[in-house]
């Protein structure tokens, strides 16, 4: 492991392919303009493509509007709709495609293969191929076999961006991970991306993949073990909030990763665990522990759950109302949301569900994930003529809202805070009664 030193980073401009315009691909190519680089970021989506050619982002991401729209205006971003055509005369590509779950738990290659298979006929000589999706250990040996060229490199270069703060991220990684047989080939693509002081992992292929899963392993284990936590602070009549402070100072653990809430989501846990599972029983081990972490999880949903029936009694006779969908705050994700989880387990018992998100609109109401849901104009929307309100993503706009206003609609003035966003003294001043998560 060594940082990036400052000659590194004043490495000449190179020619970057981009294939994938998502929440890895989007801020990966602002990023890279931003350093010098020329980059074409492929899409094939056409409304996906058709935003950005427009000047739109198709994706809530802070900062990422003036991160591309400063690409364009330098003549350093383009968007091209075929991968194969953006490709042609690159140094580096980077696959930043979906590997959603399948089935049977594993990761789906088939967005992996099918980009591969795409690009290998047109990649210049000598270019670097650089998986940057997360991918199980063997995708670079994969991805190329599908290539089959011995004038390309392929190499694996796992992000660790935090949708809401991704662009943060990108401009300053806590480190750049890098898996390449090469380590020179490694070194320069670490450079793309790296400042100086930035420490850089040169690895292996299958280290490199194994790094991102393991990462994300952790801290779903840290959620999950905080959560239990709180149930046993709630049992015991412990707070929770001191509890996790006093934790925290141990630099050995740390305080990031330590709140507890409504269980874990998003686009990368459910899957990266469930992933882990399944790779380590296809290398002969069963991995009980982050099994446990993933049921762990799963209990966190019902806890919710039965906290909201401890405060209205018979469900399917309530009308609850839940502020938040998305995963969490500042981002428009909505994929395993434990916010949408949680409605939908609300739904399921017969309860009467309206719920506000920011980043969701009356034109959202017939996605899938939606069904059964009342989405509204406002939190007030949502508070209006309900049982209970709950707490399911800790949007800044909640602690803004008129809690006199709140409760002069509702039918019962009770929030029950899976988020531990709201100040329980200030709530129940004005007359509700308030639940949090391991706290009273």
């Amino acid at each position: 492991m060594s940082p990036l030193s400052d000659a590194m980073t004043a490495s000449a401009r190179r020619k970057v392919c981009v294939v994938g315009a998502g929440y890895v691909g989007l801020p990966s190519a602002g990023v890279l303009a931003r350093r010098g680089h020329e980059v074409i970021l492929a899409e094939r989506d056409p409304s996906r493509l058709a935003k950005l050619l427009a000047g739109e982002v198709p994706i809530l991401e802070p900062g990422l509007d003036q991160l591309l729209a400063e690409g364009r205006e330098a003549g350093r971003l383009q968007f091209e709709a075929s991968a194969a055509k953006a490709v042609v005369e690159c140094d580096f590509v980077f696959l930043c495609v979906p590997t959603p779950q399948g089935d049977d738990g594993s990761a789906d290659l088939s967005f992996i293969e099918a980009a591969a298979a795409e690009i290998s006929p047109h990649l210049r000589a000598g270019a670097v191929v650089v998986n940057k999706s997360t991918v199980p250990v063997g995708t670079v040996d994969l991805v190329t076999r599908i290539i089959n060229r011995s004038d390309v490199s392929v190499v694996s270069s796992p992000e660790f961006l935090r949708e809401g703060t991704a662009v943060a991220d990108s401009l300053a990684p806590d480190r750049i991970v890098v898996g390449a047989d090469n380590r020179r080939v490694g070194m320069e693509v670490a450079e793309l991306f790296g400042t100086s002081g930035t420490q850089v992992v040169v690895t292996t292929p299958t280290t490199a993949e194994m790094i991102k899963y393991a990462s994300n392993a952790f801290l779903a284990a840290k959620l999950s073990f905080i959560n239990e936590i709180a149930t046993i602070c709630e049992a015991a009549g412990a707070d929770i909030k001191d509890l996790v402070w006093a934790m925290g100072l141990d630099h050995r653990i740390g305080g990031e990763f330590l709140n507890p809430g409504p269980g874990w989501g998003g686009s990368c846990f459910p899957k990266d665990t469930q992933a882990l599972v399944s790779i380590s029983k296809d290398l002969g081990h069963d991995f009980d522990l982050l099994t446990a972490v993933i049921e762990s999880n799963e209990r966190q949903f019902d806890h919710i759950v039965d906290k909201v029936a401890a405060v209205v009694g018979d469900l399917s006779e309530a009308t609850i109302g839940i502020w938040g969908l998305a995963f969490k705050a500042n981002t428009d994700d909505r994929r395993s949301s434990p916010a949408v989880t949680i409605a939908q387990r609300l739904v399921a018992t017969g309860a009467r569900v309206q719920a506000f998100d920011p980043t969701v609109s009356a034109k959202d109401a017939a996605a899938p994930d939606l069904a059964g849901i009342e989405i509204c104009a406002d939190a007030y929307g949502a508070a209006a003529g309900t049982g209970a309100v709950v707490v399911l993503t800790e949007w800044p706009d909640f602690l803004l809202l008129d809690l006199d206003k709140v409760g002069e609609i509702m039918e019962r003035k009770a929030i029950i805070d899976g988020r531990n966003v709201l100040d329980p003294a200030l709530v129940r001043l004005h007359g509700f009664s308030y639940t949090g998560v391991g706290r009273s």
